[in-house]
């Protein structure tokens, strides 16, 4: 039914990128929208546009609002009525300014409750920063406007792993300074958090990688690791989290050990995030955990160099929309079963009050 429907904002990204070309491929495929009702925040003028250079035939629907979108159609919020230059391939001002745009209208329309997940395509950090965005892209955008004080935690995954990260969009010379003991805790605790809710699994398994070469090879290559890392892990583990480590990346990714963990937690971006698209690059998505709102993203970006050639690969796309659905389910049913628990019968007694009947309560 048309109410049971998951409501998918979508945006559009830098228009001289490739997010046009990703929707109108991955959506001309019917069976995509007869999982969702897709909605993009975008520009018809724009739409056309990409349609006409890539020679796509999709078909979409301009509806006023989210709250006029049809089932089995892709539908469409216009976002701004003026005329872009476009240019293709090309980074502009204003085709940041586009991309802002289309956010800041798929955002009000999360607060206002017209969307119930949020699927964003690739920016260009540089062209989007302004003074409407002063923000290092969208992991920190959305745990400022969407997040209720609450922090975020940028995850890349796939079927193969689960990969989170202590800091995102930093400078390397910065990040030994920024990782401490209450920020690696933080990390483990939302991922723990994210891992049991998001993904159903009952207790986590959580891999933490080592900031130096060799785990600082007992302090000779730096003393992060048994100053800072090592009694993070310590002190999670004594509050009963399944985590692991430190391990040193190299050895961890080149045997294969991430297969005995639901996740792992890297130091910095370059760190997890270079195995992991190594090891896979097509289907990977970028998930916003930690946050009230549920916000997937292809694992790649602009791609200025191949856009407007039909190259682009729709796939880590496609798979953020069906993420974003899964974990909105699964966020639905941990809602229900803990609003709504079972409770606890005292034990029964036999009138001569010599025997007891077992405790019947909820089993989770």
């Amino acid at each position: 039914m048309e109410s049971e429907k998951i409501r998918v904002g979508i945006t559009h990204g830098d228009t001289n990128g490739i997010g046009y070309e990703l929707i109108l491929k991955a959506f001309a495929d019917q069976a995509l929208c007869d999982l969702c009702i897709p909605i993009l925040y975008g520009s018809v003028k724009v739409a056309n546009f990409h349609r006409k250079v890539l020679n796509l035939a999709t078909e979409y629907t301009v509806v006023n609002s989210a709250k006029d979108a049809i089932f089995g159609r892709l539908n469409m919020v216009n976002c701004f009525e003026n005329e872009l230059k476009m240019e293709i391939g090309t980074p502009t001002e204003e085709s940041g300014r586009a991309a802002y745009l289309s956010l800041e209208k798929a955002v009000e329309d999360y607060h206002e409750g017209n969307i119930d997940v949020l699927v964003t395509c690739p920016i260009s950090k540089h062209n989007i920063y302004s003074e409407d965005f002063h923000f290092i892209g969208h992991t920190d955008y959305l745990e400022h406007v969407a997040g209720d004080g609450q922090e975020a935690l940028m995850i890349l995954m796939n079927s193969m792993m689960r990969v989170a990260l202590v800091t995102t969009h930093l400078p390397l010379k910065d990040v030994s300074a920024a990782i401490t003991k209450e920020k690696i805790e933080r990390k483990i605790d939302i991922f723990n958090t994210c891992l049991h809710t998001d993904f159903m699994i009952s207790i986590p398994r959580i891999a933490v990688l080592a900031l130096n070469p060799h785990s600082g090879d007992d302090g000779l290559l730096g003393t992060e690791e048994q100053n800072v890392i090592s009694p993070a892990i310590q002190s999670m583990r004594e509050k009963n989290v399944q985590c692991f480590g430190p391990y040193s990346a190299d050895g961890f990714f080149g045997a294969g050990l991430y297969t005995h963990f639901d996740g792992i937690l890297a130091m910095y971006h370059d760190q997890g995030l270079a195995p992991f698209k190594a090891l896979s690059m097509s289907d990977g998505v970028n998930f916003t955990a930690g946050l009230p709102i549920v916000r997937t993203s292809p694992d790649h970006g602009t791609a200025f160099d191949i856009a407007g050639k039909g190259e682009a690969d729709e796939n880590s796309f496609r798979q953020a929309i069906y993420s974003a659905i899964d974990i909105w389910k699964n966020r639905k049913h941990e809602e229900e079963i803990s609003t709504n628990p079972l409770k606890i019968v005292p034990p029964e007694r036999d009138s001569h009050n010599y025997t007891h009947h077992a405790p019947q309560q909820q089993i989770e």
